[in-house]
């Protein structure tokens, strides 16, 4: 084991302590059990060792692959961060979700944004309401304790938009709102328990000693330790390896001389993450709670452009990286894990974040608090080695009055650019979408631009010209 520091008291384990403990429910089984989705941020397709990447040591998530379930045709809600997660936790296509962007055009609220570099500029955002149905809510009402650690990014500039006032029972982590209460990126001084924000005292005086990733699992830890007699839903959203690529402990490259630390920081974020998501599993070992919990991972959209796409592979040669609707930025590794129940396989069945409302409440027996106009379908049959149709379906994507994007089977119709022509690819043939087929298939795509306008509808926090034409 390379990363030597040790395991501190956490802010969760204070809280748990002062806290009174919660009356017990009934305890997950085999069949109903606990569901811990961990989501990586800006980690490309090509990241993980099981996906192909031959430079990346990520161990723990490669034995998840191996004794689990990879989907090899797994898309992201967006393209970026805030659009994909809502995409996510509602269950919605980002034509018709709440937060179809990381910034709004219209409506929301004002707020500071600090940028990679330090500097902060003004800008808009949307976030999700009280009326919104979460994950969140989903599982609260199929009986579940809810937790929701590190990143959320659908609190737009609201602080009572946070993830405990949108349907989680426990919030640990930053907001957007708060604009310092992740700052600096990864080694944090402040942290929200709630809605109460806390200082990591390690980190006083930016001190790198306690790192987000690990901070974040010590949180994971002590809330499956508060609930191992309960039902638990833990949403766990590190940051890594988002940039700015800050961790101080390379050592796991260091003999890698000619990589630039730029390189070598990437790649220790993200077997830094490995490192922590092997603690947790090894939580779950201990306190024999493996075989009744489901563990789900993924990627929310693909690689940024500061990412080592051409040292790593981190886009596996797809073409686009994060911010766009070519296939590297939204495809995404996807693993689904659970002892004696998931069998070792990996499928290449099409499917995409809004399918997890619909299919986290089956698991969980709450199927009837789903919302009626949900974008996605239940493929927990997948999860269990049934074979179901996902494919012939249509999967839309969008940055309003920017770039859309549709699936339909084999077929990928995609613009990246506002009022460039749409461009057709034949997937299946094509995952790089290297041959433009639009000149020879006119038809294909006038049908598939048809019915991208029928699959969202307008919003008044992104209003576009088109959609006057489209009504």
């Amino acid at each position: 084991m390379k990363y030597g520091k040790s395991i501190l008291l956490t802010a969760g384990t204070l809280l748990a302590q002062q806290a009174q403990a919660d009356e017990p429910k009934q305890q997950a089984t085999p069949e109903r059990p606990n569901i811990i989705f961990i989501l990586a941020d800006d980690m490309g397709y090509g990241d993980l060792a099981c996906y192909g990447n031959q430079y990346i040591q990520t161990p723990n998530i490669d034995r998840l692959a191996a004794t689990g379930t990879s989907f090899t045709q797994a898309y992201a809600g967006s393209g970026i961060s805030s659009p994909s997660r809502c995409s996510l936790m509602t269950g919605k296509n980002s034509g018709n979700t709440r937060i179809r962007d990381n910034q709004c055009y219209a409506g929301g609220m004002t707020g500071l944004k600090i940028n990679p570099k330090g500097d902060t500029t003004i800008v808009r955002r949307a976030n999700l309401l009280p009326e919104d149905v979460t994950l969140g809510t989903v599982m609260s009402k199929a009986g579940y304790r809810t937790c929701l650690v590190n990143k959320w990014h659908l609190d737009g500039y609201d602080p009572k938009a946070a993830p405990n006032h949108r349907g989680f029972d426990e919030f640990y982590g930053w907001t957007i709102a708060t604009v310092h209460s992740n700052s600096p990126y990864y080694y944090p001084y402040y942290r929200f328990w709630g809605d109460s924000l806390i200082h990591i005292k390690e980190n006083e005086h930016d001190a790198h000693v306690r790192h987000n990733t690990e901070i974040s699992t010590d949180d994971a830890i002590a809330f499956i330790h508060r609930n191992k007699n309960n039902p638990f839903f833990l949403f766990l959203g590190y940051d890594a390896p988002h940039e700015p690529y800050n961790i101080d402990d390379t050592s796991w490259y260091d003999e890698h001389g000619e990589w630039s630390m730029n390189t070598k920081r990437y790649a220790a974020l993200v077997t830094h993450m490995d490192y922590n998501i092997g603690r947790l599993l090894g939580t779950l070992d201990h306190l024999g709670l493996r075989e009744n919990t489901i563990v789900i991972f993924a990627s929310d959209n693909g690689a940024a452009v500061m990412a080592p796409l051409k040292e790593l592979n981190c886009g596996a040669g797809l073409k686009g990286r994060k911010g766009q609707l070519y296939e590297g930025g939204i495809k995404v590794p996807l693993i689904v894990n659970q002892p004696g129940r998931i069998p070792a396989r990996q499928i290449a069945n099409i499917v995409y974040f809004p399918d997890f409302m619909p299919t986290l409440a089956r698991l969980a027996g709450s199927t009837e608090a789903v919302p009626a106009d949900t974008d996605g379908m239940d493929i927990s049959p997948l999860f269990f080695g049934k074979d179901i149709d996902t494919d012939n379906r249509y999967l839309y994507w969008e940055f309003p009055g920017k770039q859309r994007a549709i699936r339909h089977g084999e077929w990928k119709c995609v613009t990246v650019k506002k009022g460039a022509p749409l461009e057709l690819y034949h997937i299946s043939e094509d995952p790089t979408e290297s041959h433009n087929l639009a000149a020879e298939r006119p038809q294909m795509v006038k049908e598939l631009d048809k019915k991208m306008w029928q699959m969202r509808k307008p919003s008044p926090n992104y209003p576009i010209a088109e959609d006057k034409l489209s009504q």
